[in-house]
């Protein structure tokens, strides 16, 4: 165990401390404000404060883990060694910047709390944020940082049994629309039918009706083949559920159709399964609580993680609405707009409550990029996001961290807009795995 001496033991000092050591590093640490408890324990230890104790392993301290509430903070990132890093700090501390602050501003998403101007979506975008700005957001830098701590730590304390974290990776698979044209209404499929009829689109009008004849198979139903290769592979997958009415923006079939309800109750059989919240389910908490109770109503397991739909959240209100419901896990940090690590971790964390200054129950994976991503916003080829999915795969490995990816599965299906997409699922997990 490594303890901690700080002037004042606060939430947020108590929170990042435990992800750094306790979920980064596999380190247990303790902490004391009594100087003379400190300075008589034998093992490892390390002071956190504004100044040093003696000859110590210290740490100088931002004010930024002893306040309370958000501030606009001005940020200087400056490089440690190439890795981007911020809240610089004096000569005699052991490492030059105060990662622990940094990191708890990075994770806590402290700067969605501030003003800032929401897309059509009414979502924070990435350009706004600083990792996107200082162009680090394509590293976990809080991990990096974690891993040169160590490095100064096992300098100190070469004698301490140091644990060493395995990689992780995880395949999440978003439902939101489970057949392209089979189980649909009369009235959607008939103005399905009029509106390529309209706009000329007779190869859509062919694949609609040869579909519908029982001529070709769904291009969306592909479920078998990712639980075939979950199974081949041995990878965790988790498949999140849309149960919402149709909107201009929930296009999946009712939940009302037998053939949907029991494609949900095969997936759980099979891998996890989470609730996809509509899309309105943002601004209405009765909305969410309806959809959750609707798919535990189907699968009869009860609902324990979530991913917002089209990564549709307000922090804190949409995070405080998934506690409320006791959902455990939510899936949804990312952004749509650009690959990454929007939290700049890729070890999941549990979610801080700046309005209330306490650790939440909600656990937060980060996912790192997705489908719809590379080929809607990066306009990337299969063949140029595989090396984006290797670039960020080897960050993660460098880490030990866990790697999450966001694929639907209408891109595996090799139609229209994913012509050309359909092997690379495939090979992603191969990249991933390997």
């Amino acid at each position: 165990m490594i303890l901690v001496y700080t002037h004042k033991i606060t939430p947020r000092v108590r929170y990042i401390f435990k992800h750094i050591f306790s979920r980064i590093l596999l380190v247990s640490i303790d902490f004391t404000t009594k100087v003379e408890e400190f300075v008589a324990y034998n093992g490892p230890k390390l002071s956190y404060t504004k100044a040093p104790l003696g000859n110590e392993f210290f740490i100088k301290s931002n004010s930024l883990l002893f306040e309370q509430g958000v501030n606009d903070i001005e940020i200087n990132v400056q490089k440690w060694e190439e890795i981007p890093c911020f809240f610089s700090v004096g000569k005699k501390s052991i490492i030059p910047f105060d990662i622990f602050a940094a990191s708890f501003y990075l994770i806590s998403r402290y700067e969605e709390y501030l003003p800032h101007v929401k897309d059509e979506h009414g979502r924070y975008t990435a350009t706004q944020s600083l990792a996107f700005r200082k162009k680090f957001l394509k590293k976990p830098v809080v991990d990096i940082w974690a891993f040169k701590l160590l490095e100064k730590l096992k300098d100190k304390f070469p004698d301490y049994t140091y644990p060493k974290r395995t990689y992780k990776f995880i395949s999440t698979v978003d439902i939101d629309n489970a057949f392209a044209y089979k189980h649909k209404s009369f009235i959607r499929t008939i103005g399905g039918f009029a509106t390529d009829v309209f706009k000329f689109r007779l190869l859509d009008v062919w694949y609609r009706l040869s579909v519908r004849l029982n001529i070709k198979r769904d291009p969306f139903d592909n479920f078998q083949k990712i639980i075939n290769i979950k199974k081949a592979k041995n990878i965790k997958t988790i498949f999140f559920c849309s149960v919402g009415n149709y909107s201009t923006y929930d296009t999946n079939v009712s939940v009302s159709k037998n053939k949907y309800k029991l494609l949900l109750k095969d997936l759980v059989d099979y891998a996890r399964v989470g609730l996809h919240p509509s899309y309105h389910t943002m601004q209405n908490a009765s909305l969410l609580k309806t959809e959750k109770q609707r798919l535990e109503t189907i699968t009869h397991m009860p609902v324990k993680r979530s991913r917002q739909h089209y990564l549709r959240f307000n922090l804190p209100e949409t995070y405080q609405q998934l506690i409320d419901l006791e959902i455990e896990e939510d899936y949804s940090m990312g952004y749509a707009s650009d690959v990454g690590f929007r939290a700049s971790t890729c070890t999941p964390f549990y979610f801080y409550d700046l309005d209330f200054e306490i650790q939440t129950p909600l656990k937060i994976f980060p996912f790192a990029l997705m489908d719809t991503t590379l080929n809607d916003y990066l306009k990337s080829t299969p063949k140029q996001s595989l090396g984006i999915i290797r670039d960020l795969k080897n960050e993660v490995k460098a880490v030990n961290g866990t790697f999450i990816t966001l694929f639907h599965n209408e891109s595996l299906s090799n139609h229209l807009r994913w012509k050309g997409w359909k092997r690379l699922y495939e090979s992603m997990i191969k990249i991933a795995i390997s």
